[in-house]
């Protein structure tokens, strides 16, 4: 029987919603963040908040007590090395079972950290599940909203390559099917959305929800660096970004895969979906 899941980056774009997904199963979820008194209502109120750092060892025991899942993130802020440890200790403490999510193609590109954390997670005294993400449609909110508001344009240095944009609430609920289901020991799966599109398919959904012209005017890597730069991103994230676009770019982000379909028991949600839920957010009355 489950006791607690521990979900890491509890307050991040997916752990949000695995707490939502976890609570919506009746299972106990522990929301590890940095500050838990700064924690959303929404997030305090489906999941026990619990301190929580990566890089601060001494509250990795209170946190993973009596607890015997974990969902596993990585901050892009945070050394591989670091997530590694902590699902070996996980293990030491008697934890069951792990979900880390990684990226889509990790197996194979030895040069990104989850390439070897995936390693060490499957390594550790846990049964894991490896959940290897496309791109999430809510980088286009978290991200993009302020060119698609202020400009009316999809901002992305994709060129004309595909991407299987997958929805961060179909992971979110993937990872508490994993967690608290049998037969996901030891797996691997990779997930996408329905379909892959093309940045300018994006904007072309975009305008039809919006009813307003919204462009994809393809522009180069150093355009898009030198407008995140002005809108005072650090060049850590930019190169991060650069990198995930380059990837489109070449046409390697555009596999779609039915594992997220056989997780879910329906259909991952398409990227209209996603706009229509998300249309007040990206209405230029509305704008931050």
């Amino acid at each position: 029987m489950t006791e607690a899941i521990l979900v890491t980056g509890a307050t991040g774009t997916v752990g949000r919603h695995v707490v939502a997904a976890l609570a919506d199963r009746d299972v106990a979820g522990r929301a590890g963040v940095r500050d838990p008194e700064a924690v959303p209502r929404q997030i305090a109120d489906a999941g026990e908040p619990v301190e929580f750092d990566f890089t601060k060892p001494e509250t990795w025991g209170p946190a993973l007590a009596d607890v015997d899942g974990v969902f596993l993130v990585r901050p892009p802020i945070v050394d591989g090395s670091a997530v590694g440890s902590f699902a070996e200790a996980a293990g030491r403490v008697g934890v069951d079972r792990v979900a880390y999510l990684s990226t889509l193609g990790a197996e194979r590109n030895v040069l990104i950290p989850h390439h070897r954390i995936e390693k060490r997670v499957a390594a550790a005294d846990v049964d894991y599940t490896l959940l290897r993400a496309s791109f999430f449609m809510q980088n286009l909110l978290e991200v993009h909203r302020p060119d698609i508001v202020e400009r009316d344009e999809v901002f992305v240095p994709a060129g004309s390559g595909r991407t299987s944009f997958v929805d961060a609430r179909d992971i979110g609920e993937i990872a508490a099917v994993v967690l608290t289901e049998s037969g996901h020991a030891n797996r691997a799966y990779d997930l996408t959305g329905p379909a892959a599109l093309e940045y300018g398919d994006v904007a072309e959904i975009f305008a039809d929800v919006l009813g307003r012209p919204i462009t994809y005017p393809e522009p180069s890597l150093p355009a898009f660096a030198r407008r995140m730069r002005r809108r005072g991103k650090p060049w850590a994230f930019i190169a991060l970004m650069c990198g995930i676009y380059t990837v489109a770019r070449l046409g390697l982000a555009a596999r779609v895969t039915e594992d997220g379909r056989r997780l879910l028991g329906r259909q991952p949600r398409d990227m209209r979906t996603f706009v229509e839920d998300h249309a007040d957010q990206f209405r230029s009355e509305n704008v931050a």
